[in-house]
């Protein structure tokens, strides 16, 4: 059996400094945020090349409080991509912002720059681009757009931890940058954790206070904030795990280019990697038009695969007021039809990847 993610190898590779950590902190006595996390959120500043870091419970408060910050809601549009997980739309939801998609590019997934101009009208605030699989965004062309139409950008950096793009970390170019740290993402914690990064002072305060109960001093509430505290326990793991991020994704780019040496000539798209950014190879994501029958054939020869993802969020009950414009993202449709992410993860072996695209050349043979 090839799992599509073995997570347990993080912690049995790490075990000595994560048991540490972990001790570390219970000793320490300091449960609710304290050193472990302020410590935690200057390592990943410096990592991403931003001035703060502001950890929180998850990736979707990271979102909705990036949103909060920017005083987004009722009344105001935020453009959003057909093609993603629905977190991303469920932020706009939370602030009670119109969500508006936008189709995805093609080639990258990602929204399609070429297209979100269209989509501005006089209520339009926020651009709000996902770094999907780990291939950032066209961050340079997205910019621009927002400087030509006074828009802020809440990039959703859920699934790009060490990614960059046209020479910058992604976590530096956006007015908000959020960070998702689920255990399967490059940079995971034990349990759900998240951050956000800015460059703006004012931001960062702001949201370290909405995450607090809206409190910068103890029982001083100055707004009506949440409870999105990064745990202590988290922070310190989070901090062990950062230090070996770069080789784990040094690693997922390897596995990545022996896919495309061993997959090359098989009737399937495979991922393309801009060549001004880095991929931080989050997923490998192929296509094919008999996506179903290979997803099952390689699971019978006990590789096990995901798709990233089968349902969009406008077709989706959640969002049924707009199911009736569901047709409009045609590329977004053909994407959740064809879509299969193979493993990949810094403990997958290369005899496993060989194995794999063994497994896919046997099955695509009865599939055609």
């Amino acid at each position: 059996m090839i799992p599509f993610l073995e997570l347990r190898s993080t912690y049995t590779e790490l075990k000595a400094e994560i048991d540490e950590a972990v001790a570390r902190v219970l000793d320490s006595g300091w449960y609710i945020l304290g050193d472990e996390v302020t410590a935690f959120e200057r390592e990943f500043a410096e990592f991403v090349t931003s001035r703060y870091c502001v950890g929180v419970g998850n990736g979707l408060d990271a979102l909705v409080l990036s949103l909060r910050a920017l005083d987004i809601g009722p009344g105001d549009e935020v453009i959003v991509p057909a093609n993603t997980y629905i977190a991303t739309w469920l932020a706009v939801s939370a602030v009670g912002a119109t969500i508006v998609p936008v189709e995805a590019n093609p080639v990258t997934h990602c929204i399609d720059p070429i297209l979100v101009e269209a989509a501005i009208t006089t209520r339009t605030k926020v651009l709000l681009p996902v770094h999907l699989y780990g291939h950032p965004a066209d961050i340079p062309a997205l910019r621009k757009i927002c400087l030509k139409h006074r828009l802020r950008m809440v990039e959703d950096a859920a699934q790009a931890h060490g990614a960059a793009t046209g020479g910058t970390m992604i976590g530096k170019s956006a007015d908000i940058v959020a960070w998702s740290f689920y255990p399967g993402k490059n940079l995971g914690a034990f349990g759900d954790a998240g951050a956000i990064t800015t460059d703006d002072e004012g931001l960062a305060r702001r949201i370290s206070e909405l995450r607090n109960y809206g409190s910068s001093r103890k029982y001083v509430n100055d707004e009506k904030g949440v409870n999105s505290r990064l745990d202590p326990i988290q922070a310190a793991i989070l901090s062990v795990k950062l230090r070996h991020l770069r080789s784990w994704n040094d690693r997922r780019a390897l596995i990545a280019q022996r896919y495309a040496a061993k997959l090359a000539g098989l009737p399937l798209t495979l991922p393309e990697a801009s060549p001004e950014s880095v991929h931080a190879w989050h997923l490998y994501v192929i296509s094919s038009t008999h996506r179903d029958e290979l997803q099952a054939r390689l699971s019978d020869a006990g590789i096990a695969t995901l798709i990233h993802y089968p349902i969009p969020p406008f077709r989706q009950k959640a969002y049924v007021e707009i199911h009736g414009s569901a047709g409009k993202w045609p590329v977004a449709d053909r994407l959740a039809r064809e879509v299969l992410s193979l493993p990949i993860g810094p403990h997958l072996s290369m005899s496993e990847v060989d194995n794999v695209a063994a497994a896919m050349h046997s099955a695509l043979e009865h599939c055609y």
